[in-house]
C-alpha cells in the first residue's frame, strides 16, 4: 500500500442541540476530516479532538498542527504492508492519538476496499448487528431529562448514559430509577470528583448502575482502584486508558470492572482490537464511546463494536440524534430494537457526500507523492 495522497479538512457543523458535560457546553463542532488516496483508492478517517483542551490535551488546531507538520511528512509516498504497520511509522511522534488515529483509519478504509472484504470483517468482527444506547448531556432539571428519557427509550436504545457532576447527580438518577426501575442506567462523570468523596460516590450503590464512568482525574488509574475497593457499582474506565498497556495495568490493580474503547483516544483500529482482545482474555467487558462523530467516524465506531469483545452496549447511535444532515449516505439509522446493522460491503459502509464536505470545508491542506517528491497544497 503506497500513500500516493493526503487531505485535511476542517468542516464546521453544528449540532442539533446543545450538548453539556462537566467540562463545559457544546454547539458547534470543528471537525477534521482525513482521507488518503492509495492506488486509485480513497479512504476517510474523522479527527474526533474536541475544540478545546478539555476531554484531553488535543484540540482541533493542534491535531491540525500535528498532521501537518509531523504525521503527513512521515506518512506522504511510503510503501507500507497496511495500515497495521502505521503505528510503527508513526512511533516517534508521541501522543497525539486522535490525529494518528484519523490517518490509519482511513487506511484501513482503503484496505477494506483494496480486498473487497467488510471493514467490520477485516478487524475481526463477527457481529451483524451492534446494539446501541445514548448518551445524554447534563439538563437544567430531573424533569428535563426524563422527557428526553421517555424519547429515547421509545426510539429503542437499549442503554442509557446520562452525564453528571457534582451538585447535578444524586437528585437527577434518583429520579430516572424512580420513572425507569428496569432501564439499564449508567452515569459518565468526566473526572468531576475526587478520591475524598468516595462516600457521596458510593450512595450510587443504592440505584443499580451498570457503571460510573471516569469519576476521578482524566489521567489516574491508581486512585481509581482506590475508589473501586470502596464501590458495589463497577467503575468504566475511559480517558486514563490510551493502550493496550494502559488497560492491562488497570485491571490488574483492579482500578475498573468495565473500560470504554474510543478509536481517538487510542489511536486507531490497531490499538482498539489489541485492547478488547487483551479485556476479552481478563473477562472484561468493553463498549464503544462516542466524541459526538459525523457520520465518517461512527462508521469506523460500528465497524469495531462488531468485535467479540463488544458485549455492552455502545454510544453509536443514529446520525439524526445529532445533525440535521450527515455528511454520509444511508445515514446511521438504529431499528426499532436498538440496534445497528453492520454494513456488509467494503469500506466504510456508507457513501461519503463530497460535495456536502466541500460546503462544510473552511480550510484543508493537501499532500501528494510525485516521483518520490512531496508537494503540498493548501487552501484557507
Amino acid at each position: 500500500m503506497k500513500i500516493d495522497a493526503l487531505t485535511l479538512r476542517e468542516i464546521h457543523v453544528r449540532l442539533k442541540s446543545p450538548f453539556e458535560t462537566s467540562f463545559g457546553k457544546i454547539w458547534e463542532r470543528r471537525i477534521l476530516l482525513v482521507e488518503a488516496g492509495s492506488e486509485g483508492l480513497s479512504g476517510w478517517g474523522e479527527v474526533t479532538a474536541g475544540e478545546g483542551p478539555f476531554y484531553n490535551p488535543e484540540t482541533t488546531d493542534t491535531s491540525w498542527s500535528i498532521f501537518c507538520s509531523f504525521v503527513a511528512p512521515l506518512a506522504i509516498g511510503k510503501d507500507i504492508e497496511g495500515p497495521g504497520d502505521v503505528p510503527a511509522l508513526l512511533a516517534p511522534i508521541r501522543g497525539h492519538e486522535m490525529t494518528k488515529a484519523a490517518f490509519e483509519n482511513a487506511l484501513w478504509d482503503i484496505e477494506s476496499q483494496r480486498r473487497g472484504t467488510p471493514l467490520a470483517l477485516l478487524l475481526g468482527g463477527s457481529a451483524r448487528e451492534i446494539a446501541c444506547g445514548v448518551s445524554l448531556g447534563i439538563q437544567n432539571n430531573p424533569g428535563a431529562l426524563l422527557s428526553i428519557i421517555e424519547r429515547e427509550l421509545a426510539a429503542g436504545y437499549q442503554r442509557i448514559k446520562i452525564k453528571i457532576k457534582p451538585g447535578k447527580d444524586l437528585e437527577f438518577i434518583a429520579a430516572v430509577r424512580k420513572r425507569f426501575p428496569a432501564v439499564r442506567l449508567m452515569v459518565d462523570a468526566n473526572s468531576a470528583y475526587h478520591l475524598e468523596q468516595a462516600a457521596h460516590l458510593r450512595e450510587f450503590d443504592a440505584y443499580d448502575l451498570m457503571m460510573i464512568e471516569q469519576p476521578l482525574a482524566w489521567d489516574d488509574i491508581y486512585d481509581h482502584s482506590k475508589l473501586q475497593s470502596q464501590l458495589r457499582t463497577p467503575i468504566c474506565l475511559d480517558e486514563s486508558i490510551h493502550n493496550a498497556s494502559h488497560a492491562r495495568a488497570a485491571i490488574e490493580l483492579g482500578a475498573c470492572r468495565i473500560i470504554n474503547i474510543k478509536l481517538g483516544r487510542v489511536g486507531g483500529h490497531s490499538e482498539a482490537c489489541r485492547m478488547q482482545e487483551i479485556c476479552r482474555q481478563r473477562s472484561i467487558p468493553v463498549w464503544s464511546g462516542g466524541m459526538l462523530e459525523t457520520g465518517i467516524g461512527r462508521a469506523h465506531n460500528i465497524a469495531m463494536s462488531s468485535l467479540p469483545g463488544f458485549t455492552l452496549p455502545g454510544d453509536v447511535s443514529a446520525s439524526q440524534r445529532y445533525w440535521d444532515e450527515d455528511i454520509i449516505e444511508p445515514e446511521v439509522e438504529v431499528t426499532p430494537k436498538g440496534t445497528i446493522v453492520v454494513p456488509t460491503i467494503p469500506g466504510l459502509g456508507y457513501s461519503v457526500r463530497r460535495k456536502r464536505i466541500e460546503q462544510l470545508t473552511v480550510r484543508q491542506q493537501a499532500f501528494h507523492a510525485k516521483d518520490s517528491e512531496v508537494s503540498v497544497e493548501g487552501a484557507a
